[in-house]
Order: structure tokens, then C-alpha cells, then sequence
């Protein structure tokens, strides 16, 4: 096994990585940019190095600087996480050339799977079925323009290095493909420094079903079930379940001998994703491979009780498959939401800002995956993904019902996010029946996001959250917005409420502008007793809320 692992990444999928490494007994090396130097991975890490300017581009994205940190740390292995440089084979590369161990697949097999048009090659010669396209990269608009014609519209546009609906656009006509053909272009240039586009038939109401594979370094490769991922925003996975509601148990084998056929024919190694659209009738076309741990990850652990994180570094130690295909069962259902510093009622603008407040919600079958605390500013620089909440119960409605809880127990002040959202997804009919398809969410977002503000603005339970955000807003100029529900924690009064919101103001007041009497006052209490304190009033160590 390792004894020290660079993590490559940041938020929660680093702190993710850095709970597995102390775990295994592994030491943990984090790096950060120049807006992340108080961020949570940087806290919790043994190590932790500075790369630099907060773009990514100066920073997180530089491989040079990465290596030279591991090299100098004395780190034997490297974790990419997902997004940045997780599925750019360069990254692989350097990691061999500097004699230090890459977690997650070869470049060989990266540069197979990873980039979409060759991954829909390797797909065609391993007989697995595929939406109609292009299974190269497109050359230019004129030949995108003809390639349409002869597939015929609605198409859809995708990047060749892409993933997370970027580089990504659904054309219906013929007149939209040029300004469709720019953006996606641009988008994918941008975020993965390619630009390159590719081509394929766009299903009308599929469903987004993936498939977890992992594979060893000695010739084993599993499935590890589905993920049912068809809420989606914009191409963009907003809530992920496993098992699916839709797939019967004969799809799930179908479908998991199907993408461990490709894995084995890429000569795949570690943890990978393979994804396909499923249409009504249960006919399932593969969409592409993500050469890499996904953010949907915790729900396949939930239901197979297999952590991912400690396997891939199981694996890339070179350890065997621990387990074989009929070992791998899958116990209870589990769903996981997404949340994000932004704001639904605003086109989802992004909400950079200082945390004045946050509390977790726990209980029975509740996880949280997080990467902030109270006190610390969210970045604009970067994917605002704050944390996973996930929710496991023995069927689909104990799950629903927990998540459902843990969403009312859910609060953030300082911030928007989308919480409310949520709260108003779960409640939906066709998501309670589990009819959803990749549209679903696009074509009802405006009704549940305007349902979303107008139970946070219900007069019953909004002025007393405001109360406390309003005062911590003249206080510092940090707090905008409390999302909260109805809570079954606080008193019914509200005048109780504002009463506690008026003291907890005063408190954080005097805690901020208080000084010493007089010269003989007693001397200040040592420093780690007021961390102490903090920490017992709920408050991040260092912080100053």
C-alpha cells in the first residue's frame, strides 16, 4: 500500500479522498489555490501545498506543478478525483515518467475510453449497441451540416474531451446548428482546452442509466449495478438513485455484461463509469465512459456496502478484486442531492459568498458529503458544488421519506443554494412514481422553482430567518439569504423566533467588537480553549463567525 497520496483536486471530493487515505493508514498531501487556502481539504490534510493563482488554468489544471509537489512531498501516488485533469491522459502520463502511481486508469486505456468518439469506436467493435452518429470528430460546421442531414434532426452536439453537460447542444433545425456549432465549441474549448465536437441522434425522452465497472490489474472486471440518473438540468446530473426504479433485473444484467465487455476490451483498470440512454421500450444505447470516479459515487456504495475510494486505492496498489461478479449485491435504495451554492430563482446565477451559517442535517440512513464549514467563503472561481446529501433506506419510499427529512433539517445562511428545489422535486408526482426522463426536469423547472420561492417566502416561517440573516448582514455584511424550511426543531411562536434570532445576533456582535476593560483585566484564555468553545457552539475552528 501507498504511504503518501497526492490529492489532486479540492471540495468535498478531496476531503472524500482524504478520509479513505486515513482509513488505510495512508498520509495525505492536498494542494490549493489562492481562493482555497482555508478551504476544508487544506484543514483536514496532513500536507498541504500552494499552487498558485485561483484559476484553474494557474493552478489545478497545471500538471507541472502537480508532479513537482508530489516529487517534493515524497508522495508515492496521485488521485485525480473528477473533473480537472481526472480524465486528461497527460496526466497519467507525467505520473509515470516521474515513477509515481496513478489512481484510476492507464493513459492507453484514458485516451480509448475517455475521449468520446474513440470511446464510440471501441463500442462498435465490442457489440454494444449505440445511439446513430459520427464515431469521430467532427472537422468542420459544413461537415456537421451534412451529417445532420443524413441522421435528421433533433441532434445533439457533444464535446470530444467533455463531461458534465458541457460542450453540449441540442439542435431541432437546420438554422440553429451554426450558433449551436460556436458555443459548444467554445464551451468545450474553455473547459477542457479542446474543442472538438462530435455528432449523434438525439432520443427525445430517454432515461440516463450508468453502470459503476471496476477492474484489477490481474485480468478481473465487475459491475457494481446502476444509477439511475435522469434528473438532469441542462445535460447536468442533479439527483442520482440507485438501484433505478425502471430497470428490471434482466436490463441490469444486459446492461452490466455490456459495459464490462468494453472495459475488458480497453484493457480497463480501477473504477469507471459506462453510460447509456434508455428508452421506453427498455432498449439501451451506450452514451460514453467516464474514465473515473463519479460524483454519484456514494449511492452504489449505500446499496453495496463497497467503498469506492478505498478500492481504486486498493487496486492501484495492485491488490486483486476483492470480491467477484456474483459476490456483488445490492441492499436497500438510495438518493443523493447535489447542492450548489446558486440561486434557481436567478437562472441558477452562482452565489460566491461567505458561509454566516450552516447546519448539517443527520439522523438514521443520512450521509454528507462536504467540502465547507460555517465561516468559509465559497469561491467564484470554481464548480459551485458544496456537498452531497445522500439517503439510504430499505426500499425507494424509506430512502425518499429520509432524504425528504434531511432536506427540512438542511440550513444555510450567507448564500443561496438550491435546497428549495429540492424540497420541491421530491414531492412531485411523476418523481414519486419514478416516471423521469434527461427532460423531465428542464421542461417543469420554472413551475418548481417559482413552488420552491414561494414556500421559502411563506410569511410563517421566512421573517425569522431573515430576522437572524438581516442582523448578521448589518453586522459584517456577509449574510444575504437564510434558506430554511419550516422547522420542527425551532418553537412554533414567532415571536420566539425572532427572539432567538435577536439573541444570536447580539451574541455574534459582542463576540466581535468586544475589548478588554482595562489594562489589569485578566489575561485573554489560551487559544485552544476558545477553539474549544467555538467548536461547541458550532462554529469551525479558526473561524470568526
Amino acid at each position: 500500500m501507498f504511504t503518501k497520496l497526492l490529492i489532486a483536486n479540492r471540495g468535498e471530493i478531496a476531503v472524500r479522498i482524504l478520509r479513505a487515505c486515513r482509513d488505510l493508514g495512508i498520509r495525505s498531501v492536498a494542494v490549493f489555490s489562492d481562493a482555497d487556502r482555508a478551504a476544508l481539504h487544506v484543514r483536514l490534510a496532513e500536507e498541504a501545498y500552494s499552487l498558485g493563482a485561483a484559476p484553474p488554468r494557474e493552478s489545478y489544471l497545471r500538471i507541472d506543478k502537480l508532479i513537482e509537489v508530489a516529487q517534493r512531498s515524497g508522495c508515492d501516488a496521485l488521485h485525480p478525483g473528477y473533473g480537472f485533469l481526472s480524465e486528461n491522459p497527460a496526466l497519467p502520463r507525467a505520473c509515470a515518467d516521474a515513477g509515481i502511481i496513478f489512481v484510476g486508469p492507464t493513459a492507453a486505456a484514458m485516451e480509448q475510453l475517455g475521449a468520446k468518439t474513440a470511446a464510440r469506436q471501441l463500442a462498435h467493435r465490442a457489440g454494444v449497441p449505440m445511439v446513430p452518429g459520427v464515431r469521430d470528430a467532427l472537422e468542420s460546421l459544413a461537415d456537421a451540416e451534412r451529417v445532420a442531414r443524413e441522421i435528421g434532426y433533433p441532434i445533439l452536439l457533444k464535446a470530444v474531451a467533455g463531461g458534465g453537460g458541457k460542450g453540449m447542444r441540442v439542435v431541432t433545425a437546420a438554422p440553429d446548428l451554426p450558433g449551436a456549432w460556436r458555443d459548444a465549441a467554445s464551451e468545450a474549448l474553455n473547459a477542457f482546452g479542446d474543442g472538438r465536437l462530435y455528432m449523434e441522434g438525439y432520443l427525445a425522452a430517454p432515461r440516463h442509466i450508468e453502470v459503476q465497472i471496476f477492474a484489477d490489474n490481474h485480468g478481473h472486471a465487475v459491475y457494481l449495478g446502476e444509477r439511475e440518473c435522469s434528473v438532469q438540468r441542462r445535460h447536468q446530473k442533479v439527483i442520482e438513485e440507485a438501484p433505478s426504479a425502471f430497470v428490471t433485473p434482466s436490463l441490469r444484467e444486459r446492461m452490466g455484461e455490456a459495459a464490462v465487455r468494453l472495459a475488458r476490451a480497453a484493457s480497463y483498470t480501477n473504477a469507471g463509469t459506462v453510460e447509456f440512454l434508455v428508452d421506453a421500450e427498455r432498449n439501451f444505447y451506450f452514451l460514453e465512459v467516464n474514465t473515473r470516479l463519479q460524483v454519484e459515487h456514494p449511492v452504489t456504495e449505500a446499496v453495496t456496502g463497497i467503498d469506492l475510494v478505498a478500492l481504486q486505492l486498493r487496486v492501484a496498489a495492485g491488490e486483486p478484486l476483492p470480491f467477484a461478479q456474483e459476490d456483488v449485491a445490492a441492499r436497500g435504495h438510495a438518493i443523493e442531492c447535489r447542492i450548489y451554492a446558486e440561486d434557481p430563482a436567478n437562472n441558477f446565477f452562482p452565489s460566491p459568498g461567505r458561509i454566516a451559517y450552516w447546519r448539517a442535517p443527520e439522523g438514521p440512513g443520512i450521509r454528507l458529503d462536504e467540502g465547507v464549514y460555517q465561516g468559509w467563503t465559497v469561491p467564484g472561481d470554481y464548480d459551485p458544488l458544496l456537498s452531497k446529501l445522500i439517503a439510504w433506506g430499505g426500499d425507494r419510499t424509506e430512502a425518499l421519506a429520509r432524504l425528504r427529512r434531511a432536506l427540512d433539517e438542511f440550513a444555510a445562511a450567507g448564500i443561496k443554494t438550491n435546497l428549495g428545489l429540492f424540497r420541491e422535486i421530491l414531492i412531485h408526482p411523476d418523481f414519486l412514481r419514478g416516471e423521469v426522463h434527461t427532460r423531465w426536469l428542464d421542461e417543469r423547472l420554472d413551475s418548481l422553482c417559482v413552488a420552491a420561492a414561494a414556500l421559502e417566502s411563506r410569511p410563517e416561517n421566512v421573517p425569522s430567518a431573515n430576522s437572524l440573516a438581516d442582523s448578521l448582514a448589518n453586522s459584517d455584511g456577509a449574510a444575504r439569504n437564510l434558506q430554511r424550511p419550516p422547522s420542527p426543531i425551532l418553537p412554533d411562536s414567532s415571536a420566539s423566533i425572532i427572539d432567538a434570532a435577536a439573541i444570536a445576533a447580539a451574541l455574534w456582535h459582542h463576540l466581535h467588537t468586544s475589548t478588554p476593560r482595562d489594562a489589569a483585566a485578566p489575561p485573554a484564555a489560551s487559544r485552544w480553549k476558545l477553539e474549544g468553545r467555538r467548536e461547541q457552539h458550532g462554529h469551525a475552528p479558526g473561524s470568526d463567525v
